[in-house]
C-alpha cells in the first residue's frame, strides 16, 4: 500500500526563512565588505528651491581617507542618461530630466549637489560636511492647489508650468445628465496626506567591478533587481551583459525600493570611475529626504443616488502630488486606482480623472497600496455620507449596491471584468464576527446617557486589482514593463529540486510557499526544495515583485513549470514502463500503470534516469527540467470587509480601539499563516495612515516631520490585533484560482478608522474629518462643532 504523500498546499506551514533571520544569519547590503572598498556619502541641499551658485569640493578632497570628491558637473560625463521614469501616462505629458546629482538648481530639500568617497563611511560623512555650496534661496511651492496658479513659483523653468498632466478615464454612461436628475447628490473633498515609507532597513547599494573588463555586480535593498539591470544599464551605459544586479535579504519594501535610485547609478558610477568596489548605507534621516514618500492627494468625490441610497454615477477628481521629479512610475500611482473608485458597487454612470503636479517637495511613488489605498477611501467614506444623508445604516446601503455575486468575469461600472467576488458574504461573516447589532445597542445606550466616551463603527468594503496585467494593456496605457513572470524548476539526480523565480521577495515568504506549491505538485518532500531569488545571474528573467503581483503571476508562472516537469516525466515513465502515456496515473509524485499499481516510477527515480540519458525516448532531452513564462489575461481582484469599533473620549479627543474585524478574500490561500501576517502588518500600516502619519513640510519646502521624533510611527502598543477570516471565491484569472493579500490591510483600514470616529462624533455633528485623526484634530472638531472654544480642524 502506497502511504499518501504530505499536501502543503493551504496549510500553515512554517515559513523556511525565519530560521536564518531570527538568529542573524540573514545577509543584508550592509552585511557585505569588500577587499579595497570604499564608502559613499551624498551631500544635500538643505534648501527645497534654490539656484546653485557653486560647488567647492576642495576642501573635502584635503581632508583625511578621501578618494574622490565630485559635483554634478564632475560627474555629468558619466550618465548615458536620466534616471528612468518608465510611465509617461499621457502624449502631452511634461516630463523633466532628472539627473543623479543636482548641476544647476535644487528642487526640494534633499537633492543631492555632490558626492564624496572616502575609505571609511564615517570619514566619508565628515568629508561631505565640508564641501561648500553656494546657493541663491528661491521661493518654494508645496500645495498641490497652490502650485497650479498662474503666480505659483516654477519647479521647472523650462516647463512653464507645475502642471505635468491631466488624464482621464470614464464615459461610461451619462455621467453629467445622471448628477443632473439625480434626487441625492454627496460631495466630499479628502486629502491623503504625505507619508514616508519606514522600511526596517533603510537602502543600501554596494558595487563591484569585476575582474573582466566592464563587468560590475551590484547589490541593493532593492525589490526590482531585474528592472534596475535594464534601467541601470540605460542610465550609466554600461552593457546590460555585463550587469548583474543581486538583492540579498531585504528588510521590507512597501513599494518605497520598487523605483531606480540615485545612489544606484553613483555607485556604479563611482565603482566604473575608480575601479573598486564602492558602498552606500542610507542614513534614517537620509531616508525620509532621499527615499520616495507616498500617497499626498487630493480628492474630490462625488455620489449621485436615489432617495433610498441607490447608486446612479460616481465621479473622482483628485489633483496628485508629484513632488519635484518624477521616480520610476510617478505619474501612473493614481491610475493603479483609476478603475477602483466605484468600489463593489453597481452604477449607471463613471468618470475619474486625476492631474499630476510637480512641487518643491521630495518625489512621491509606490507605498503599500499605490493608488488602491487612496480610491477605497475616497468611495467608502463618500458610501457613508450617503448613508447619512438617506438616513440608513452603513451596512445596509452598501448591501442594496453590491454588485450580486459571480464566478466568471463580470464588467465593473469602470469598465473592467473583475475577475470573481461576493461582497455581501464578507460583509455578513464581518458583521458576525464584530457583534455589530450589539455593537449599535451599545452605541446608542451611551448617547442615551450622554456618556463623554462615544462609540463608533466604521466599515470598510474593498475591491483592489493585483497581478498588474497583461502587457498589452500595460502597453496600451503606456507603461514601458511588461506584466509577465517566469519561473524554472530543475529535479536534481539526487530527487532533490531547485526553483528559479523571477520574483523576488522581501519579506513576503517566496521561499516557503513557492516550496509549497513544487512540493505538492512533484511529490517531493517541502524541506528538499530550495528556491533561488533576486539575482539576474541566477533567475535572468522576471519582472519582481510589488502590488501583490507575485503569486497571481510568479506564482503561477512556477505552478505552469512544475507541470511541465510532470508532463516530461510522463513521457519518461510511459516510456521505461513500456505503456501508452493515457495508462498511467499520477499522484504525489509517483507515476503507475493503471491495473497494476506495483507497475511505477517517482519522480526522484525519473530526474535521476533523466539525468543518465542511457534510455530515453526520442525527442525527450536530458535532465529534468522545465521554464515557464506568464502573462496573465486578466487582473485578479482581492476583495473584503473591515469593520472598526473605536471609543472616542469627547473631553480629550483620544481615539481608542475596542475591535477590529477584517474578512478578506484572496481567492486559493497557499499558506493561511503567510496570508494572517500580511493582513495584520497591512491593517497596521492602514490604521498608521488613518491615526498618527503625516509628512509636513512649512511654507518654505522644510520637512519639518525629519524624524521619528516627529513623524508619529506607532508601535505593536497602539495597532489592536485584529480578529481575521476568510471567504474564498477562486480567480478566473489563472489555473490557481489565487489573487493576492499584501495590501488588503492597508487599503481597507483606513475608510474603516475614519468612518468609525466619525460614526461616534456624528451626533455632535462631526462629519468631516481628515486623515491622521490626531486628539488634537477630533478634539478641535469637537468644539468647532459644538460651538466651544477651539482652533481649526
Amino acid at each position: 500500500m502506497v502511504q499518501a504523500v504530505q499536501r502543503y498546499v493551504g496549510g500553515r506551514v512554517l515559513r523556511k526563512e525565519d530560521s536564518r533571520l531570527l538568529t542573524g544569519r540573514g545577509r543584508y547590503v550592509d552585511d557585505l565588505a569588500l577587499a579595497g572598498m570604499v564608502w559613499m556619502a551624498v551631500v544635500r541641499s538643505p534648501y527645497a528651491h534654490a539656484r546653485i551658485k557653486a560647488v567647492d569640493v576642495a576642501p573635502a578632497r584635503d581632508m583625511p581617507g578621501v578618494v574622490a570628491a565630485l559635483s554634478g558637473d564632475d560627474l555629468a560625463s558619466e550618465w548615458a542618461g536620466p534616471l528612468p521614469c518608465v510611465w509617461p501616462v499621457t502624449e502631452d505629458i511634461k516630463m523633466p530630466q532628472h539627473w543623479p546629482v543636482a548641476k544647476d538648481k535644487v528642487r526640494y530639500m534633499g537633492d543631492a549637489v555632490a558626492v564624496v568617497v572616502a575609505t571609511s563611511r564615517a570619514l566619508a560623512c565628515d568629508a561631505a560636511e565640508a564641501v561648500q555650496v553656494e546657493y541663491e534661496p528661491l521661493p518654494a511651492v508645496t500645495d498641490v492647489e497652490a502650485a497650479m496658479a498662474e503666480d505659483a513659483p516654477l519647479v521647472h523653468e523650462d516647463l512653464g508650468t507645475n502642471k505635468s498632466f491631466t488624464w482621464s478615464h470614464g464615459g461610461v454612461g451619462d455621467v453629467e445628465g445622471t448628477f443632473a436628475k439625480a434626487p441625492v447628490v454627496v460631495k466630499e473633498r479628502y486629502w491623503h496626506p504625505r507619508l514616508i515609507p519606514n522600511a526596517m532597513e533603510p537602502r543600501g547599494v554596494l558595487v563591484q567591478p569585476g575582474l573582466s573588463q566592464g563587468d560590475f555586480t551590484m547589490w541593493s535593498a532593492t525589490q526590482i533587481p531585474h528592472v534596475a539591470k535594464v534601467t541601470l544599464a540605460m542610465v550609466t551605459g554600461i552593457s546590460e551583459a555585463k550587469l548583474r544586479v543581486v538583492a540579498p535579504e531585504v528588510g521590507g519594501g512597501f513599494g518605497s525600493k520598487l523605483d531606480i535610485y540615485a545612489e544606484e547609478a553613483l555607485c556604479l558610477a563611482l565603482a566604473r570611475r575608480l575601479q573598486r568596489p564602492v558602498k552606500w548605507i542610507e542614513e534614517r534621516s537620509e531616508n525620509y529626504l532621499a527615499t520616495i514618500h507616498g500617497r499626498g492627494v487630493l480628492q474630490d468625490m462625488e455620489l449621485a443616488a436615489t432617495e433610498d441610497g441607490k447608486l446612479l454615477a460616481i465621479r473622482a477628481k483628485l489633483i496628485a502630488d508629484m513632488g519635484a521629479y518624477f521616480q520610476l512610475i510617478t505619474p501612473g500611482i493614481p491610475m493603479l486606482g483609476a478603475w477602483l473608485y466605484g468600489g463593489c458597487y453597481k452604477a449607471d454612470a463613471y468618470w475619474f480623472e486625476y492631474t499630476g503636479v510637480f512641487t518643491n517637495q521630495t518625489p512621491t511613488d509606490a507605498y503599500r497600496g499605490a493608488g488602491r489605498p487612496e480610491a477605497t477611501y475616497a468611495i467608502e467614506r463618500a458610501m457613508d455620507a450617503l448613508a447619512r444623508r438617506v438616513g440608513k445604516d452603513p451596512a445596509e446601503v452598501r448591501r442594496m449596491n453590491f454588485i450580486p455575486p459571480f464566478s466568471e468575469p463580470t464588467a465593473l461600472v469602470t469598465g473592467l471584468q473583475a475577475d470573481s467576488g461576493d461582497y455581501e458574504a464578507t460583509l455578513d461573516r464581518a458583521l458576525e464576527l464584530a457583534g455589530y447589532d450589539e455593537l449599535r445597542k451599545e452605541q446608542k445606550a451611551r448617547l442615551d446617557r450622554k456618556d463623554a466616551k462615544l462609540l463608533g463603527i466604521g466599515i470598510s468594503t474593498y475591491i483592489e486589482n493585483c497581478g498588474w496585467a497583461p502587457s498589452s494593456l500595460l502597453g496600451a496605457i503606456r507603461y514601458a514593463g511588461g506584466g509577465w513572470d517566469s519561473a524554472s524548476v530543475r529535479v536534481l539526480p539526487t530527487g532533490k529540486v531547485e526553483v528559479f523565480t523571477g520574483t523576488s521577495p522581501h519579506g513576503q515568504g517566496h521561499e516557503t510557499t513557492w516550496s509549497q506549491i513544487v512540493a505538492d505538485g512533484l511529490g517531493i518532500p517541502f524541506d528538499d526544495i530550495e528556491v533561488f531569488h533576486g539575482d539576474t545571474a541566477v533567475s535572468p528573467l522576471g519582472f519582481d515583485t510589488y502590488g501583490s503581483r507575485s503569486l497571481a503571476v510568479g506564482g503561477v508562472a512556477l505552478k505552469m513549470a512544475t507541470d511541465k516537469v510532470v508532463d516530461k516525466a510522463r513521457k519518461l515513465a510511459a516510456h521505461e514502463l513500456e505503456v501508452a502515456e493515457v495508462d498511467l496515473d499520477y499522484e504525489s509524485g509517483r507515476f503507475s500503470v493503471k491495473g497494476a499499481p506495483k507497475q511505477a516510477r517517482s519522480i526522484p527515480e525519473l530526474a535521476f534516469t533523466a539525468w543518465q540519458a542511457h534510455n530515453l525516448p526520442p525527442g525527450l532531452d536530458p535532465n529534468l527540467e522545465a521554464s515557464a513564462t506568464f502573462d496573465p489575461p486578466n487582473f485578479t481582484f482581492p476583495s473584503g470587509a473591515h469593520i472598526c469599533a473605536v471609543e472616542v473620549d469627547t473631553e480629550t479627543g483620544k481615539v481608542d480601539f475596542l475591535k477590529y474585524v477584517a474578512v478578506d478574500d484572496c481567492g486559493t490561500v497557499i499558506n493561511p499563516m503567510i496570508v494572517d501576517g500580511q493582513v495584520q502588518g497591512g491593517i497596521a500600516q492602514g490604521i498608521a495612515e488613518a491615526m498618527y502619519e503625516e509628512a509636513i513640510y512649512d511654507e518654505n519646502g522644510i520637512l519639518l516631520t525629519s524624524s521619528m521624533m516627529n513623524y508619529l510611527v506607532p508601535s505593536a502598543v497602539e495597532i489592536p490585533v485584529a480578529t481575521l477570516d476568510r471567504t474564498v471565491t477562486p480567480s478566473s484569472t489563472n489555473s490557481m484560482g489565487v489573487k493576492g493579500i499584501g495590501e488588503a490591510g492597508t487599503i481597507a483600514a483606513p475608510p474603516a478608522v475614519l468612518n468609525a470616529v466619525a460614526d461616534a462624533l456624528s451626533p455632535l455633528g462631526v462629519t468631516d474629518l481628515q486623515m491622521p485623526v490626531s486628539p488634537q484634530r477630533v478634539w478641535h472638531a469637537i468644539k468647532n462643532a459644538t460651538g466651544r472654544n477651539g482652533g481649526p480642524a
